[in-house]
C-alpha cells in the first residue's frame, strides 16, 4: 500500500504519521535502509506541516488586519 501523498494530508494526520515516524526511528526496530526512508518521508511531512502552519498564520494576520480595518 502506497502513502498518501503529503499535499492531501491534514495537518493533523501529517503531525500524526510524522509522530509514528519518530517513534519508529527512536526504537530502533528498522534496517539502515528503512530509517533512511522513514527519515526522508519525516523530512517531507514536517516541511508540509510548516507549509500549513504557515498558511494557517497568514489567515490569521489577515482576519486581523481585516478586523482593524476602520469601517
Amino acid at each position: 500500500m502506497s502513502e498518501p501523498q503529503k499535499e492531501d494530508l491534514t495537518f493533523e494526520v501529517a503531525r500524526d504519521e510524522l509522530e509514528r515516524i519518530v517513534r519508529q526511528l527512536e526504537d530502533g526496530n528498522v534496517t539502515l535502509q528503512e530509517s533512511l526512508d522513514l527519515w526522508q518521508r519525516g523530512e517531507e511531512l514536517a516541511a508540509h506541516c510548516d507549509r500549513l502552519l504557515g498558511q494557517a498564520e497568514s489567515r490569521i494576520e489577515a482576519a486581523k488586519a481585516e478586523m482593524d480595518e476602520p469601517t
